[in-house]
């Protein structure tokens, strides 16, 4: 894949330059190449988030305006209907945009949000913990955070209209953030012993962050208390990266030259 990029991206006047590139969908994201100017689109996709993402691959060099070609299948329904409302599509495309969907509340959902949101809730909602030194402040302030707690709980127990399973959540969601709040309590706890300040994010100085993005490469690094404090800062950094090997029919590892 870098070697494609790095060809993409040579001018026309070097030899290994590329006139013409065959491309799926799956430029719609991380294909940030300038020199790209033309795009012809076969079809219509399936989504317009897709859509408006794979064709601003192009276009990207201010001196360089770029050209979308969109070529339409009269006997497909969705393609006849795009070319019906081309213009106006296109002058009004965001607000086709699809929204993600989410449950609220679920287990991976509570996994990738829910310290985030108990730390912004405590510092947003005391100001004594307000200040970016204030994490270390929940020592002087854990009963005061009981607030915190509450508020998740009220929202949780709203999402479900059977009783039982209302309760279920309310547990889980009460158990969980009780659980973050006194890992926190500890975190601020040991390093006030060993004389060191909490903050809320890596910034200037000595002191060590509370929260981390989940591909922080400093979490391996910590007890499993830090590990529970990882926060979302992009949509697009939620997953670590995952290597693919290829193998050939024979078992044999395909290298990354292809030989």
């Amino acid at each position: 894949m870098a070697e494609a990029k790095r060809l993409l991206a040579l001018p026309f006047s070097e030899k290994d330059h590329v006139d013409v590139a065959i491309a799926t969908n799956m430029i719609s994201v991380g294909l940030d190449i300038t020199r790209l100017g033309l795009m012809v689109v076969l079809g219509q996709p399936k989504t317009s988030a897709e859509y408006i993402q794979a064709t601003s691959r192009v276009g990207r060099d201010v001196a360089r305006p770029g050209l979308v070609v969109t070529v339409l299948n009269i006997h497909r329904p969705r393609d006849r209907s795009h070319y019906e409302r081309f213009s106006c599509y296109h002058e009004t495309f965001y607000r086709s945009v699809e929204a993600t969907s989410v449950t609220p509340f679920s287990p991976r959902a509570l996994d990738r949000g829910l310290a985030g949101t108990v730390v912004a809730l405590a510092r947003l909602g005391l100001p004594a913990m307000t200040a970016p030194l204030g994490a270390q402040e929940i020592l002087k302030n854990r009963p005061a955070l009981d607030f915190v707690i509450d508020s998740l709980v009220a929202r949780a127990e709203k999402m479900l209209e059977d009783k039982a399973d209302a309760e279920a959540l309310r547990s889980r969601v009460r158990s969980r953030v009780m659980d973050l709040l006194d890992e926190w309590s500890k975190i601020a706890h040991d390093y006030h012993n060993d004389g060191i300040a909490l903050q809320y994010q890596a910034e200037a100085g000595g002191a060590q962050p509370l929260l981390y993005t989940f591909l922080d490469p400093e979490l391996k690094k910590k007890p499993m208390r830090h590990r529970k404090f990882r926060a979302n800062r992009s949509m697009r950094d939620v997953e670590p990266s995952v290597n693919l090997w290829v193998k050939t029919f024979d078992n044999a590892d395909v290298e990354e030259d292809g030989q």
